[in-house]
C-alpha cells in the first residue's frame, strides 16, 4: 500500500468492529511476544466512508477503515485529535473507538 496514513491493509468478513477487537488483541500479543511491558494503551478507531474518496485513497464509499493507535494515555490522544469533534455530524453506526 502506498499511502502516507495507512502502513497496511486488511480485508475481512468480520464487522468492523470485530476485526478492530481481533487488531488490538493481535498487536498487544505481539508486544508481548517481542517482550515489551503493558505501558501503553492500544485504541481502534473506525469509521464507515460516507462521502466520495479523496484521489489515491484506498478507502471506495461504504467501506471502513480502522486505525490503530498505540499510546500512553488513550483519553489524552482522542482529546489531541480532537475524536468528538470529528465523530459530530457522523451517523452513530458509522464511527467507533474501542480500548484494548
Amino acid at each position: 500500500m502506498d499511502h502516507p496514513h495507512w502502513l497496511i491493509r486488511i480485508e475481512s468478513d468480520l464487522a468492523p468492529a470485530d476485526l478492530a477487537l481481533d487488531l488490538i488483541q493481535a498487536w498487544r500479543g505481539f508486544r508481548r511476544a517481542c517482550g515489551h511491558t503493558d505501558g501503553h494503551q492500544l485504541l481502534a478507531l473506525g469509521g464507515r466512508k460516507d462521502s466520495p474518496s479523496s484521489a489515491g485513497s484506498p478507502l471506495t464509499l461504504g467501506a471502513w477503515g480502522v486505525d490503530v493507535v498505540e499510546t500512553m494515555d488513550g483519553p489524552t490522544f482522542l482529546r489531541a485529535i480532537g475524536w468528538e469533534a470529528l465523530k459530530q455530524g457522523r451517523p452513530a453506526d458509522a464511527v467507533f473507538a474501542m480500548q484494548g
